[in-house]
């Protein structure tokens, strides 16, 4: 209350108040220090110095975290759509004309948050003998390869690999410069054709 705080001057008979020279601290009465000292040396402000240098240094984990969790799901759906690509393969390996297109099209379904112009595919396709192999090599969006429907023989082996590029990034700075590093997410499964 403020009426505490001030005291009555008996001079000017209660009209108007004057702030008291005390102040009480634990029931006791102590001298009221300057403005200026209570600025530098006291202990209000205590909290809000410790929440701005908490709340920073939460912020990056918070973020981090965020960002980490990020490219663990797309290396998470990476795998998936490479293991299905290559099921898919296995499945439609007498029918297909271009199985190059069948294993871009397996992916681009599984993975729709990938994005397909930046999925690399490689597809090595090994006769039954293990005597001849073949690699093709692309982007999930433009990969094709007709003419080595050959491979795909009962007793060989498909081995579809891919990588997506990843960027731990966790605050972008201006300039083009970040906190975080980039990195390359990759799968890879063989398929046995019966």
């Amino acid at each position: 209350m403020s009426l505490l705080k001030c005291i009555v001057q008996p001079h000017n008979r209660g009209r108007k108040y004057r702030p008291a020279p005390f102040e009480r601290n634990n029931n006791r009465v102590v001298p009221r220090r300057p403005f200026w000292r209570r600025l530098f040396f006291g202990e209000d402000g205590g909290p809000l110095v410790e929440m701005g240098f908490a709340v920073p240094m939460m912020m990056v984990l918070v973020t981090g975290m965020c960002a980490f969790g990020l490219s663990l799901n797309n290396y998470i759906e990476l795998t998936s759509a490479v293991g299905n690509a290559a099921q898919y393969l296995q499945q439609t390996a007498s029918t297909t004309s271009d199985p190059c297109a069948d294993v871009a099209t397996g992916l681009k379904n599984i993975a729709p948050n990938l994005g397909a112009g930046s999925i690399s595919v490689s597809l090595t396709m090994t006769n039954s003998g293990g005597t001849s192999t073949k690699t093709d090599t692309g982007t999930a969006n433009s990969f094709s390869c007709s003419a080595d429907k050959s491979y795909l023989s009962t007793g060989g082996n498909v081995t579809v690999a891919a990588t997506y590029p990843c960027t731990l990034a966790i605050y972008a700075l201006p300039y083009g410069a970040q906190i975080g590093r980039s990195c390359t997410l990759s799968a890879q499964v063989t398929e046995y054709e019966y």
